[in-house]
């Protein structure tokens, strides 16, 4: 239940992030896995309290994170049964708290792997560090050139205190070139197919959300997946029904009526065209709502309709158009993101009139909006 003076919140719709799990779990191929990409606190949605239904509920055993400050508290909610990756480089000053909450850290390099090894060791693992090794067929980003990938492999079969649990990569424009993947893909596909002999619980894995989506899984893969889990497909035009897993909702404060050629926020670059009656919104750009938003036709939802953002976002507030809705007063429901009635806005549509892209929206959702769970 959400209280009365409740200002701005997102809710969290449980039953959706299952389905989208189900949705993941299906495109995958035989006996292939979910990974779930709880980074960037599950991307807005919680990481705790996401990764402990996926968990229970779902049965995922993969989490992906991006650093040890991230993890530390998954593997604490979450015991030592499940896996949780670091898809980031760590620091060296990271090393030891990896080594200590049995972390899986992708590596890139020789010195990474000797660093993981030491640490390991100085750690009193009674068991190998798992570790994934990352080949960089495109991204550019982090991980081994193809060329350098079997001497990194021998230098991590010479450290007795790794395991190497998989082998990895990354899609930089599975939702933007389908060419390019289908070669990276094959690419990647090549290289799997040159290793040597790899214990039975090792699992390779490329495709993130988009790749998941257009692209058929391998047998026996760990498919990525972080947009599409929360219910967004990188892809516009699949047909894949995903379901929004975020609501994200504030009040009306204050309802007044402005005359003809009235400034309505910073800058005054909007005047009132005629008389307007204007609610404010307790919501700003410190919740995660975007400046940039202002003048892009943007809308927010009141009872189902339609109502459009006047003039520049505050930090605290922002102010939209009533006028077709004199009955609407302090305390009134406002969906930012979300559906309501028949009508829904979409993070895709959000993103779209800020410049950006769904990751951004749904990750800058700040700390000052409380998260309730459904």
């Amino acid at each position: 239940m959400i209280a009365a003076d409740a200002r701005c919140w997102a809710e969290i719709h449980l039953d959706a992030l299952s389905h989208n799990a189900g949705v993941a779990r299906d495109l995958a191929g035989r006996d292939s896995r979910v990974l779930a990409v709880v980074k960037a606190d599950a991307y807005g949605h919680g990481a705790v309290a996401v990764s402990r239904h996926l968990a229970t509920k779902c049965d995922v055993r993969d989490f992906g994170v991006a650093n040890v400050a991230e993890a530390e508290p998954l593997r604490a909610a979450l015991g030592s049964d499940v896996s949780i990756e670091l898809l980031s480089p760590a620091l060296p000053g990271e090393w030891p708290a990896v080594a200590r909450l049995g972390l899986t850290p992708w590596i890139s390099n020789a010195d990474e792997a000797r660093g993981y090894a030491r640490t390991a060791a100085e750690a009193g693992r009674t068991q190998p560090l798992p570790i994934v090794v990352e080949t960089d067929t495109g991204m550019g980003r982090t991980g081994v050139l193809p060329d350098g990938l079997f001497e990194l492999l021998e230098v991590i079969g010479s450290l007795p205190a790794l395991r190497v649990a998989g082998l990895a990569t990354h899609l930089p424009v599975s939702d933007e070139d389908a060419e390019f993947t289908r070669r990276q893909l094959a690419r990647f596909e090549e290289i799997r197919g040159t290793l040597p002999a790899q214990a039975p619980d090792f699992r390779v894995q490329s495709r993130n959300s988009g790749g998941v989506l257009a692209y058929p899984a391998g047998d026996g893969e760990i498919v990525r997946v972080g947009l599409m889990l929360y219910g967004a497909s990188p892809l516009p035009d699949s047909a894949i029904r995903l379901r929004p897993v975020l609501t994200w909702k504030t009040r009306v404060t204050l309802v007044r009526d402005l005359p003809a050629g009235h400034g309505v926020s910073y800058g005054r670059t909007f005047l009132t065209p005629a008389p307007m009656r204007v609610a404010t919104l307790a919501a700003g750009y410190a919740d995660g709502y975007p400046r940039r938003l202002a003048h892009k036709g943007t809308d927010v939802l009141v009872r189902g309709k339609r109502h459009a953002l006047l003039g520049r976002v505050t930090m605290d507030q922002m102010m939209i158009d009533v006028s077709d809705a004199p009955d609407i007063a302090p305390g009134e429901e406002v969906v930012l993101l979300g559906p309501q009635g028949d009508e829904e806005i979409t993070a895709t549509e959000v993103a779209t009139r800020a410049g950006t892209i769904a990751w951004e929206i749904f990750t800058g959702l700040s700390h000052r909006v409380a998260r309730v769970y459904l």
